[in-house]
């Protein structure tokens, strides 16, 4: 049995050295001065829950853990001998100490499964029970119920083809306030990321001397035209779920600020975007005279190609919590379809020109990867059209969301991947002189 007192002393003393070591921690950019436990709620004999508020210059965050006195370190998730109790009390909807596990309405689970971790996550911790179960336990933790699982319930609830069905979920009450710990999903051993896929397709354009992207093997198009069908449902069930209503003044002047401080900051940190910044505000501007009546609404909020699954079945979303640096409310509000076209539009370019990062320059490769490019961007948009509004007859916005999408990867490359810059920078030198 572990002792709380002991434990607690332990966790202020140790885990201030402890918290940068580990994958899922997001302050590494910063010192732990304090860890402060708030609750420890012994879950059996040997396996602890733990919710600490970290203290960092700047910032006070609550992280959860999970900790067995056989287990390594502070974590017990990757226990397999431990972490599948946690799935046991799920199916049994238990009550611990303020922390309710609970399954799904009319979701029957299987027990006696032990949990493997995912080992290339980062905020996260996942676990993967037998080949029907995948646990999603949020370490960060913030106030209200976790989007991803409101958003995963909301599109259940209109029978979505196009997620992993929500099974069950763990969480409590911090402040009064939910919180939501984790969220099991149906797991789905045969998917296979767009990512990966994407990339594929690209390495095998890139082996062909004398071939054109619609005459290679693994050409993607088809896959494009039918991930865009796909994200187009998904905005069409979102829009039964949560409503939809049209932007008003205030929200298309909140929106084009919004672009427009986002230039402002990240002008300040790379000054190689300035010879961009007139034709950028110029865009984000223009927008405003063309965008119409717009339907704003949930969306995914941070869909690029590593966030889709391919099955057997189709295309999958995942990962609704929307983009990880924005505040909740942020994450939250309403927004127009288009920034998620946007977004993934954006991510075929990054998946054409990965293989080039780092190489000399190649005008046959450049062009191939622009080609490659040019016809999955329209293949997506073909699909996207036949559940909704072409994306491509609101040209003006869709360019702004672009943009103001390639300036948000300029600050991120420049501050974690330099050599990946000029992805980024190249594409709003073609948008901004109307090469693309």
């Amino acid at each position: 049995m572990i002792d709380p007192d002991e434990l607690t002393d332990k966790l202020v003393t140790t885990l201030p050295d402890v918290l940068p070591t580990l994958r899922w921690f997001g302050g590494k950019d910063r010192p732990v001065t304090a860890v402060r436990p708030l609750r420890t709620t012994p879950l059996s004999d040997d396996l602890v829950h733990v919710i600490v508020e970290v203290e960092q210059p700047g910032r006070t965050e609550k992280y959860q853990l999970i900790i067995s006195e056989h287990s390594d370190g502070f974590d017990a998730t990757a226990d397999p001998e431990r972490n599948g109790l946690l799935l046991t009390k799920i199916a049994a909807g238990e009550h611990v100490d303020g922390i309710t596990f609970a399954h799904e309405e009319g979701v029957e689970l299987r027990t006696s499964l032990r949990g493997r971790p995912i080992g290339v996550e980062q905020s996260n911790t996942s676990l993967i029970y037998g080949q029907q179960y995948i646990l999603k336990i949020f370490r960060k933790l913030a106030r209200g119920e976790n989007r991803d699982l409101v958003m995963h319930r909301a599109l259940r609830s209109v029978g979505c083809e196009h997620i992993a069905l929500p099974l069950g979920s763990i969480s409590t009450e911090l402040d009064g306030e939910p919180v939501t710990l984790a969220m099991l999903q149906e797991f789905l051993p045969d998917a296979v990321e767009g990512w990966d896929m994407a990339k594929t397709s690209v390495r095998d354009l890139m082996a062909e001397a004398d071939l054109h992207a619609d005459e290679v093997g693994g050409d993607f198009a088809g896959e494009a035209c039918r991930l865009g069908h796909a994200v187009a449902k998904v905005h069409a069930d979102l829009a039964e779920a949560l409503g939809t209503r049209i932007a008003d003044e205030d929200a298309i002047t909140h929106a084009i600020a919004g672009m427009q401080q986002r230039l402002d900051t990240v002008l300040e940190a790379v000054p190689e975007l300035g010879r961009y910044e007139e034709a950028l505000r110029a865009t984000f501007e223009e927008a405003r005279q063309h965008i119409g009546q717009i339907p704003i609404q949930h969306i995914h909020g941070d869909l690029h190609l590593g966030q889709v699954l391919r099955t057997v079945h189709g295309w999958l979303l995942i990962d609704f919590e929307g983009e990880p640096a924005a505040p909740a409310a942020e994450r939250n509000a309403l927004k127009s379809p288009l920034r998620d076209v946007a977004g993934m539009l954006r991510s075929f370019d990054y998946a054409a020109r990965q293989l080039l990062i780092g190489q000399p320059d190649d005008d046959q490769l450049e062009y191939r990867a622009m080609e490659w490019t040019k016809r999955n961007r329209a293949a997506f948009c073909d699909g996207y059209a036949e559940v909704a509004a072409d994306p491509r007859d609101n040209t003006h916005l869709l360019r702004a969301f672009e943009l103001d999408k390639a300036v948000y990867e300029v600050a991120y490359e420049h501050a974690n991947r330099p050599e990946w810059l000029t992805v980024p920078l190249s594409s709003i030198a073609r948008m901004t002189s109307g090469g693309e």
